[in-house]
């Protein structure tokens, strides 16, 4: 049988865009890609390796969600006995033993009051959608039906789903799709250019807080579910809260009766030198969300860690009790080998103590990052745990060009490095060392420096 890699490879240029053009690709510039195609053929450790045999460091992670690093044994293990074992099981009225079993995982590691989960479809977006959605229906069990304006904020990614690009605040993301859910949006948090600031930002955290006093006041709190952001912010570019922030959120929503919820699909699981991003900078949700790196990349897994107030709120609604309490769920909610996959995942966090590794690690990796400040075409450098992000000087009507040529020049140096907006952003895997780190600023610095 012929090898598909060498086929791909072998191909004439306009054979292979043939071969190229079934897949619409997620967001991704089709034609560009399908012009002269990026394709990974496999990968270990913390390196790709392209179609041309090449390695490439694996400078975001995957997307986020493989900081232990790629092709490990003990996944690849887990996933393939659960496969031979119980390949699929219904997630509606019948479970599997490694769901629950993978759900006290998670809630052993939650901030203490967290400790019930609802898994979702696989992707953060639908684990954002989960989490509004008890929100609003939160308020109705509760009997304030009129609590249903959900609060997100200006450059925050909450995923693609119609719930998330209502409350994300990434233009780019909503203006192709028309009106989304009642929504409104708290303040940026986007330091002004040159700040460098290094971990939190020390000023103007309480008062960038209290944005949400003016949508309270605004909307009023009797027809608001919640407010949701990320601990901090990974696609728009790590922007991180300044201090005191997200405990005056916390202060706020408690106040006047409003759920908080955390995204922490990239922050969760290691990225901040902790946990979880609550545990990080030490306030506690009632929602949290939480995917990537729950499997480390290799199976899709998503869901929300809610509050014991909450769930009693609808286990003691009444009703009979073969009724449903919420009626919401997917056909791969808590998937088999997606869970033995989560279970695999926990036990390689906990068994090279993953958070204090980062915590370890990320020193060294700030001051790598701050090192390219005075880089040609760098604006700012942002950074938390093992996340920067660097924005650039826009290009004069093309701000989204500088960072695609960054990112394709460190990809001829043999870095895949995530562009997106006026940023280049940097999350190194976990098991990256020193020197790995070293050698990726090196390469970004020296590419900026050359780039026109």
């Amino acid at each position: 049988m012929a090898n598909p890699r060498a086929t791909l490879r072998q191909s004439a240029p306009s054979a292979q865009a043939a071969r190229l053009e079934a897949h619409w690709m997620p967001f991704t510039a089709n034609r560009q890609f399908k012009a002269a195609p990026r394709l990974f053929a496999a990968a270990e450790g913390a390196y790709y390796t392209d179609m041309h045999g090449r390695k490439i460091f694996d400078g975001l992670s995957g997307l986020w969600c493989t900081g232990l690093g790629h092709g490990r044994k003990e996944i690849v293990e887990a996933v393939s006995r659960q496969i031979a074992t119980l390949d699929y099981a219904p997630a509606f009225q019948f479970g599997h033993p490694l769901s629950f079993e993978l759900a006290n995982r998670i809630v052993a590691h939650m901030p203490a009051g967290l400790d019930h989960v609802m898994f979702s479809g696989g992707s953060g977006s639908d684990a954002v959608d989960t989490s509004l959605k008890i929100a609003r229906a939160y308020w109705r069990v509760r009997g304030q039906g009129g609590k249903t304006r959900l609060i997100g904020r200006m450059q925050g990614y909450h995923g693609v789903n119609f719930g998330g690009i209502s409350v994300g605040g990434m233009v780019a993301n909503r203006k192709l799709f028309g009106q989304g859910i009642e929504s409104d949006h708290l303040a940026d948090l986007q330091p002004p250019a040159g700040s460098y600031w290094r971990g939190e930002p020390a000023e103007r955290g309480v008062q960038l807080a209290e944005s949400l006093l003016e949508l309270i006041r605004l909307h009023d709190a009797s027809s608001i579910a919640a407010v949701i952001v990320e601990p901090f912010s990974g696609s728009a570019g790590v922007i991180v809260p300044p201090r005191g922030y997200l405990a005056r959120l916390r202060e706020i929503c408690t106040e006047h009766h409003i759920l908080l919820i955390f995204d922490e699909v990239i922050s969760g699981f290691g990225r901040c030198g902790a946990w979880t991003g609550a545990e990080a900078f030490g306030v506690t949700p009632d929602l949290m969300t939480f995917a990537k790196q729950s499997t480390n990349g290799t199976q899709p897994l998503s869901g929300v860690v809610v509050k014991k107030e909450i769930y009693d709120a609808f286990m003691n609604a009444g009703g009979q009790e073969y009724l449903l309490e919420l009626p919401h769920g997917y056909t791969y909610s808590a998937h088999p080998v997606a869970c033995a996959a989560g279970i695999a995942t926990f036990d390689l966090l906990e068994r090279e103590h993953v958070p204090e590794r980062v915590r370890k690690l990320a020193p060294h990796f700030e001051s790598a990052v701050h090192g390219l400040r005075g880089a040609r075409h760098v604006m700012d450098i942002r950074n938390y745990g093992l996340a920067a992000g660097f924005t650039l000087e826009a290009l004069p009507g093309e701000p989204a060009r500088r960072p695609y040529e960054v990112a394709m020049a460190m990809l001829e140096k043999g870095f895949y490095v995530r562009y997106g907006g006026a940023t280049i952003q940097l999350a190194p895997p976990f098991i990256s060392t020193p020197a790995e780190i070293d050698r990726l600023v090196d390469a970004l610095g020296e590419t900026l420096n050359h780039t026109g």
